[in-house]
């Protein structure tokens, strides 16, 4: 994908998600969000230091333009940009650092790329969840919205994975 067409979907996505705060609220226990798996996307070449300020400005555009608490996903998101080099180490391995491609899940497979985007989603959940409980919310609500929002925000992201993410042999 070339790096225009990357930041325009990273864009529309950035766009999907204020919709789907100010629109789609399912129940108290399920928090969609997509931001995980853009940032988990965001191109190789792209330093770490450089991926936390792009989550920091998607995050607090999200909370600015949807969310009632600013900065709730901004917190949440920088630290799932500082962890993207070392989970895409972990599952994909050095060479591709070394080669500077993205990965696919083509090319990467789905079992692999399922794993990172349920990691961003963890960490970024774990963040927001704790974060918006503020220590006023029982463990067991708080680990049951973590795990429904797990699950509902991991089968959304690999929707929009293969939008972040294309095979490049088409």
């Amino acid at each position: 994908m070339r790096k225009n067409e990357f930041y325009l979907v990273y864009a529309l996505l950035t766009v999907a998600q204020i919709v789907i705060c100010n629109y789609f609220f399912l129940t108290p226990y399920v928090t969609l969000s997509l931001l995980p798996v853009m940032a988990l996307c965001l191109p190789i070449r792209i330093p770490g230091a450089l991926a936390m300020v792009i989550a920091f400005a998607t995050g607090l555009a999200v909370d600015w333009l949807s969310e009632g608490l600013l900065g709730i996903n901004a917190l949440a998101l920088v630290p799932v940009a500082a962890a993207r080099d070392g989970v895409l180490r972990l599952l994909f391995g050095g060479e591709l650092f070394a080669r500077k491609e993205d990965f696919t899940v083509h090319k990467n497979g789905l079992g692999p790329v399922s794993l990172a985007i349920i990691l961003s989603q963890a960490i970024f959940l774990f963040v927001y969840i704790w974060a918006d409980g503020a220590g006023m919310r029982p463990f067991w609500f708080n680990f049951t919205r973590w795990a429904a929002s797990l699950t509902a925000g991991t089968l959304l992201s690999l929707i929009a994975v293969t939008a972040l993410a294309p095979d490049t042999r088409k």
